[in-house]
């Protein structure tokens, strides 16, 4: 049995039109809800069968390099947001550089073991970026046909571009990658580069195939700052970013933003090369009151109600404040996604994300 008739009826039918509106900070009817990655007990229970989740029906490609499947079939995202109102669906086109090296059989492995630590290591790997590329355009392709097949004004974000985060998480490994940031930054800048040349084909293609929106990760902060020095970032990471996104800002196409941490020292440098919007905006490190003070009148923000608290721990009466509080805060102007810390994960009790999803539709409109 599903769980879709918990869940409270919204304004207007899913469209992407209001996403892109709230993005450009533009008058919308409500403010939209928008998940990268609902896990897939939650899919289940709305959907009363097994659909995987809303980035892989097999999988889980935001949990690490490597990890195989394929998005979420079409059909099934479709009736998820149609349960939630969710404007927009996001799959993983390439979260993460496809950085491979030959097995013993020769067959390419994606490089998951941090064993990259010199240039005659980093020699060593193939970028297997077309079929990368090639995989990500045919899924726009079905994607978009079945939204027309069903006549939905469902928009397509796809999301990728782990540019630095690749090779600190499983190429090179985090101390090692910092270290080599001071000892062969060039080594860095080009392992960087072969990233960036990467998921500039990536975006180009993906706009060329008609997608509605881009959504880049790439975490470069703990929860008190940067990973490097601003100057470094600014000098190494944020001109490689501004390249990656620079087919979608051309063509008018909203780009989101994803990093966890406290950001504060590249939010200038977002705003200038084009970015539209952060995500998730880390209740442990962004204080998103001042964020809409300083920033509301230039960038537009997605995120911040925390998957700890109120939606694993708290209850319904918790999550109906927070969500409140965060309206009153953010939806003035519009610029406001309604989402939350990080991903409706599975350890969040069903019924918290039921009031979650309710409380937005309830507190969201204009």
């Amino acid at each position: 049995m599903s769980s879709r008739e918990l869940f409270n009826s919204y304004i207007g039918r899913p469209d992407k039109k209001r996403f892109i509106d709230a993005v450009r900070r533009q008058p919308v009817d409500r403010t939209p809800n928008f998940e990268v990655l609902i896990e897939d007990a939650h899919v289940e229970k709305m959907l009363g069968r097994y659909a995987g989740n809303t980035l892989a029906i097999g999988g889980d490609p935001a949990k690490g390099a490597g990890q195989e499947g394929r998005p979420m079939y079409p059909e099934d995202f479709i009736e998820v947001c149609e349960i939630i109102g969710q404007d927009m669906m996001c799959f993983e086109a390439g979260f993460w550089t496809p950085f491979k090296i030959p097995d013993a059989d020769g067959n390419l492995k994606q490089v998951i073991d941090k064993s990259i630590k010199d240039s005659a290591g980093f020699k060593k790997l193939v970028l297997d970026g077309d079929s990368q590329i090639n995989n990500a355009v045919a899924y726009v392709k079905e994607y978009k046909a079945a939204l027309e097949e069903k006549g939905s004004q469902i928009g397509l974000a796809p999301s990728y571009g782990c540019t630095m985060q690749t090779l600190y998480e499983f190429v090179v490994g985090m101390n090692d990658f910092m270290t080599l940031a001071y000892e062969d930054l060039s080594l860095v800048e080009e392992m960087l580069e072969v990233s960036t040349l990467h998921f500039e084909k990536m975006t180009e293609a993906l706009v060329e195939a008609g997608v509605d929106a881009i959504a880049i990760g790439d975490d470069v902060a703990f929860k008190s700052g940067l990973f490097l020095p601003p100057k470094l970032m600014a000098k190494i990471w944020l001109p490689r970013l501004a390249r990656v996104i620079a087919p979608a800002v051309n063509k008018n196409i909203p780009v989101l933003f994803h990093s966890d941490g406290k950001i504060d020292d590249i939010i200038e440098g977002l705003i200038s090369i084009g970015v539209d919007a952060i995500t998730p905006l880390d209740p442990y490190a962004i204080d998103y009151r001042q964020y809409k003070k300083r920033y509301g009148n230039v960038l537009s923000f997605v995120g911040n109600v925390d998957i700890e608290f109120p939606l694993s721990k708290g209850n319904a009466a918790d999550i109906e404040k927070d969500v409140r509080e965060h309206m009153e805060v953010l939806k003035p102007g519009y610029g406001y996604i309604a989402s939350c810390s990080h991903s409706i994960v599975n350890y969040i009790p069903h019924e918290n994300f039921i009031a979650y999803i309710n409380a937005m539709h309830k507190y969201g409109t204009y």
